[in-house]
């Protein structure tokens, strides 16, 4: 039982994950088909008496898949983890963070962060799984990863469609300075750290292939091309609520 245990949490030493198979794709499926449902039963679900138990169970979960990642590490001593290497740093970790006090308290701000940081920064994350490259579904990390990165979508899908919510221009501005703080802290402790710190992979590529891959390795040309790149996510997260704002303009001025 103790090997099982101690492979189970442990992380290979091969490959054991490819991007694209089906192991990429059906967490991918199963989180668009509870997005679905969501929408399906959002009404159904507004009005339940236990609608508040669901975003509290949702909230719950999302609080342990992060810190289950941080307790695994220290649990696990043959994983060499070094603290320096993993500070709390990262657009998905306080993405799920703020999508779990969302949940909770209803925030539209911690939904307009949020929004905003899974659809410009997380997103490659599910592209590019690099992180779970040595751990495929017979390791925990897999699902930790998965659960982690799916809820946070869930979690603002059921937002949307239970509770109204949705970003506006005024969301954009104060997500990306959200991120902007974020940045200088990676910035600050990248830079403190030293060789091997890469916090928001803004200092170097990381070993193993990902989209990532295509920035240039020059550091401050690799923060400039991110900086555009996240704009521009930006931009397309928030294009859809533009063009159905713009389509309601149009309607209600064909009435008037």
């Amino acid at each position: 039982m103790k090997e099982f245990v101690l492979y189970f949490l442990g992380k290979g030493d091969t490959k054991e994950f490819s991007d694209f198979s089906s192991a990429h794709f059906l967490p991918i499926l199963m989180m668009i088909a509870v997005i679905l449902l969501i929408r399906h039963y959002r009404h159904s679900l507004h009005q339940w008496k236990f609608e508040k138990t669901v975003r509290y169970i949702l909230a719950f979960l999302l609080i342990v898949c992060e810190m289950s990642y941080f307790w695994r590490l220290v649990a696990i001593p043959s994983l060499g983890a070094n603290p320096v290497d993993h500070l709390p740093i990262t657009v998905c970790g306080w993405a799920v963070i703020f999508c779990s006090y969302m949940l909770v308290g209803k925030s539209q701000t911690l939904f307009d962060i949020s929004y905003f940081w899974l659809f410009s920064g997380t997103v490659f994350a599910l592209i590019t799984p690099t992180v779970i490259t040595y751990t495929g579904p017979t390791r925990f990390r897999y699902y930790q990863f998965w659960l982690e990165h799916t809820l946070g979508y869930v979690s603002i899908f059921y937002m949307i469609f239970v509770h109204g919510m949705r970003p506006t221009v005024k969301s954009a501005v104060k997500s990306y300075s959200a991120l902007v703080i974020l940045a200088g802290i990676a910035y600050w402790a990248n830079s403190l750290i030293g060789p091997g710190a890469n916090y928001l992979f803004m200092a170097k590529p990381e070993d193993t292939p990902s989209i990532l891959d295509i920035l240039p390795p020059n550091h401050g040309l690799r923060i400039a091309v991110m900086a555009a790149v996240v704009t521009v996510m930006f931009a397309l997260a928030y294009l859809p609520w533009y063009l159905k704002d713009r389509k309601a303009k149009k309607t209600a001025a064909v009435q008037v």
